[in-house]
This record gives structure tokens, C-alpha cells and sequence, in this order.
């Protein structure tokens, strides 16, 4: 399944015309019909935008598989010491590193909440201090 057969899915699967979702998306009819083709893919700006208008991740988006948790976590990680120990121009600082790991948790945690929903859980989510 191609990007454009997922995101045509997504369309579907959210009940709206391919019309309303350009114009909510600012994306012109005629490039979109070029992802249809394969003439052209979406940018990764409009890749990131779709994908939270429909609140999948990019790699589903790209791929068509989502990445585990744990995989996440180890790449998360190794960005980090990589960056840090990095001779480069920019260095991340402890508020951004706090800020990308705060990100991943919340990213988690509405993994979490949507796979509940999708299974048809209605007890309540308790999470302790540490998840969040």
C-alpha cells in the first residue's frame, strides 16, 4: 500500500470528502491527484500535518508499520548520547531534552488511550507518576 492509499483510507475511514480534506489541509486538488499518480509524494511538512490531522504516527503514515515502543525508547537514547557527545554548532539543552522525552511519554500514553478505545475497554486508565 502506497502513502497515497493510506492517506485515501484515512479519508474514508473519517467520513469526509478527498475535497474537504485538501481544503482543511491547504493541499491543491492537482497535487493530489499527482501523489494518486505518483508523479509526486507529500513534503515531510505535509507529511507531519496529516498525519496529526488524522493522529497516526509517520511511520504508519510512510510505512504502513508502526514502530514499538521499545525501539522508540533505544533510538531516543542513542539520538541523545550521539547529540551530546556531537563537536556540532548546536548543542540540545536540558530543557530540550527534557521536552523530547516529555513528548515521547505523551506519545505513548494517547498510543495507550486509542488502543483502549479501539478495543472496546471502558474501564477507567489509571496511570502512576512515572508514565507521565
Amino acid at each position: 500500500m502506497t502513502i497515497y492509499e493510506r492517506i485515501e483510507l484515512l479519508i474514508k475511514n473519517m467520513g469526509i470528502t478527498k475535497k474537504k480534506f485538501c481544503a482543511e489541509l491547504g493541499i491543491s486538488t492537482g497535487n493530489f491527484g499527482d501523489w494518486k499518480r505518483g508523479k509526486s509524494t507529500p513534503s515531510s511538512n505535509k507529511l507531519i500535518d496529516i498525519s496529526q490531522y488524522f493522529n497516526v504516527s509517520l511511520d504508519w503514515l510512510m510505512t504502513g508499520r508502526e514502530r514499538r515502543s521499545e525501539q522508540i525508547d533505544d533510538h531516543l537514547e542513542a539520538y541523545l548520547a550521539h547529540i551530546s557527545s556531537q563537536k556540532c554548532s548546536f548543542k540540545l539543552s536540558a530543557h530540550e531534552v527534557a521536552f523530547i522525552r516529555e513528548y515521547i511519554q505523551f506519545s505513548q500514553y494517547r498510543r495507550k488511550l486509542k488502543l483502549m478505545s479501539e478495543g472496546g475497554n471502558n474501564t477507567a486508565l489509571h496511570l502512576d507518576s512515572t508514565e507521565l
